[in-house]
């Protein structure tokens, strides 16, 4: 493909991607409004590691000098955030929502028709499925067969994959379109102990958090503010040397002159001096890190040159799949953080808030964000050795159905099968009490395994209204305690959660009963 046709592709791609504009909304005025309809996507500017992220408070900068060295990963799974801005649907139409009895507790008719599906396509009539799509194995998180992310993830995620692979489905409520939704649980993730070899936390937005949503206050700690990286020339930015790297004849040469100055730094400080101890220490911890930046080669950042990715008939994209910024995003970020650059990070997509009378917009757009995910499984599982990945999938509220189908007929974008309206219910409008996240694990040793069959969906619908049951659970209608469960589940599936208390003090897990109800799966066979 020659790089006029690849940008041609990328003008048909934005068309499709247009922004919506809603005669029931504001015209939107705020970047994070914007975003929401699709009007833009993320900052141009990128915030590079540098000495002053060390000193953070006395206390913490002690402990840093203490702890002197480059960040190994904490031991921790890969974590990424699928960031969905507008109020994309989840329940029902993709992953399965049920009553109190879990997934399979089906609602009534009026229920699902207003979450997107006539009375023909309901779960009652259709069946579902798990990821796999195996229809004599009946465990798993359950979705339904025509589910568009199930789609997407299908097309980029081997059945291999994928039956290594399960998930939660939680019923909680999100406001609707606004940035007072603290969805995003990327702090809480590394107080937890994700870190990476590079930079602690990532993003593809220019945000305290990385993505649209914000962080919970109580876990923000802006040393470790997420770096934005959302295409690969910002993925290399991270460790350009400046001039060292080419005006030195050999790939190790700016590496040793970082440790030669390093060596002259610690003959100068005088190893006596008490008072100002802790900043010497930092000082010589800077030049430490620059050492390993120098170690690192920009070319092994860049997922354009990374088979597992692109540019084999086998890759994961094809080239022309990396014309849309959503999968160049994914790859980049997906890239850095599997491989333990970054030890966690969050992918933002704009224009989630698709009810704009059709169902067939909503579709592709989910359809994309399903191959983005399944594009993450399918890396972690190719990777040598593969390693687990945990995946969280969030939006600010959610859309509703009156009932009117659209029959849009699929179409074939890049090869691929995109649904279209496929006769299911068109979004009308924004609702919160709609509203659904989930998260999915990949284990290469097998599937994951569930504390209890129950916790394949925490919460529930009412059969009557299908709307969140908000004292379900003490998730259920608050966003902050939400993104704390996210990290309590993270600390599960290594056999932390005991460490929850400690990570997370004064959370809000315990204030409907055992914490222990709340977590999904065990520790995962393939950790030590």
């Amino acid at each position: 493909m020659t790089k006029r046709e690849f940008e041609e592709l990328r003008r048909e791609i934005r068309d499709r991607q247009r922004p919506l504009m809603h005669p029931d909304h504001p015209r939107p005025m705020t970047r994070r409004q914007l975003l929401a309809q699709g009007f833009i996507t993320s900052a141009a500017m990128i915030a590079s590691p540098s000495l002053f992220g060390f000193f953070r408070g006395h206390n913490d900068a002690w402990a840093q000098a203490q702890q002197c060295g480059v960040a190994s990963g904490g031991g921790r799974v890969p974590f990424l955030c699928i960031d969905l801005g507008g109020g994309a649907n989840i329940a029902g139409s993709s992953v399965l929502v049920g009553g109190p009895g879990g997934q399979r507790d089906f609602l009534s008719d009026s229920a699902y028709v207003k979450l997107g599906l006539p009375t023909d396509q309901r779960p009652q009539i259709v069946g579902d499925e798990n990821l796999a799509g195996d229809p004599v194995d009946p465990t798993g998180l359950r979705w339904h067969p025509d589910s568009a992310f199930l789609k997407g993830i299908r097309a980029t995620a081997s059945v291999a994959t994928l039956t290594n692979t399960d998930g939660t489905v939680v019923c909680a409520r999100s406001d609707n379109d606004t940035q007072n939704n603290p969805h995003n649980p990327m702090y809480g993730i590394n107080k937890a102990g994700a870190d990476g070899t590079l930079v602690s936390l990532i993003g593809t937005n220019n945000s305290d958090s990385g993505g649209r949503s914000v962080a919970p206050m109580s876990m923000i700690d802006l040393s470790v503010r997420p770096v934005k990286v959302s295409d690969p020339g910002e993925a290399m930015g991270l460790v350009d040397t400046g001039k060292l790297a080419t005006l030195l004849p050999n790939s190790g040469d700016a590496e040793a002159v970082i440790e030669a100055a390093k060596r002259v730094t610690d003959m100068k400080l005088d190893p006596h001096m008490t008072e100002d101890a802790v900043v010497e220490q930092l000082i010589r911890c800077s030049y430490v890190e620059s050492q390993s930046l120098a170690a690192v080669s920009p070319a092994s950042l860049n997922p354009l040159t990374d088979p597992l990715i692109v540019g084999q008939a086998n890759s994961i994209f094809q080239a022309a799949d990396l014309a849309n910024r959503k999968f160049e995003a994914t790859a980049t970020v997906m890239k850095m953080v599997c491989n333990g650059f970054a030890g966690a990070g969050t992918v933002a997509f704009g224009g989630y808030d698709y009810h704009n009378g059709t169902r067939a917009t909503g579709e592709e757009r989910d359809f994309e964000a399903g191959m983005c995910i399944g594009a993450i499984l399918e890396y972690s599982a190719r990777l040598t050795p593969p390693t687990p990945v945990m995946i969280y999938v969030f939006s600010d509220g959610s859309v509703a159905s009156d009932g009117q189908i659209d029959n849009t007929a699929d179409q074939t974008v890049n090869g691929r099968t995109v649904p279209g309206g496929g006769g299911k219910g068109v979004w009308r409008g924004d609702n919160s009490g709609t509203s659904a996240g989930f998260f999915l694990v990949f284990d290469p040793t097998g599937r994951p395994p569930l504390t209890d069959p129950s916790r394949q969906q925490i919460g529930f619908y009412r059969s009557g209204n299908g709307s969140i049951e908000t004292g379900a659970t003490v998730v259920s209608n608050n966003v902050d305690v939400l993104a704390e469960w996210v990290v309590l589940n993270f600390l599960a599936i290594h056999g932390d959660e005991a460490q929850i208390d400690t990570t997370l003090p004064g959370h809000g897990l315990a204030a409907g009963g055992p914490v222990s109800d709340l977590i999904a799966f065990q520790k995962l066979p393939s950790l030590p």
